[in-house]
């Protein structure tokens, strides 16, 4: 028999496994991050998988970044209205 692909999960996995020493390294709240940031990869699993890039990482990164400027739009969204609002009840003043 060939050898057989892994999946994305499976790479997924050995990725957060090659970062375990490092993650220990990080303080407790930092690890919490850490690991938030490694749940956005399965987020985007068939995009990644569809891809399958050379090099694994690259993909995980790119979910990451993808749910960190996803977070940075929905922050900036909320700004807007408060500025808005602050904006606004300052004119009623």
């Amino acid at each position: 028999m060939g050898r057989t692909v892994p999946t994305f999960t499976q790479v997924i996995q050995k990725e957060i496994e090659s970062w375990s020493k490092f993650r220990r390294g990080l303080r407790k709240e930092d690890q919490e991050l850490f690991d938030e940031m490694f749940r956005a990869p399965r987020i985007h699993l068939a995009a990644s998988t569809y891809t399958m890039r050379v090099i694994p990482f690259e993909s995980v990164a790119m979910a990451i970044m993808l749910e960190q400027e996803k977070q940075i739009k929905e922050l900036e969204k909320k700004i807007n209205v408060l500025e808005e609002q602050t904006i606004s009840d300052l004119e009623m003043k």
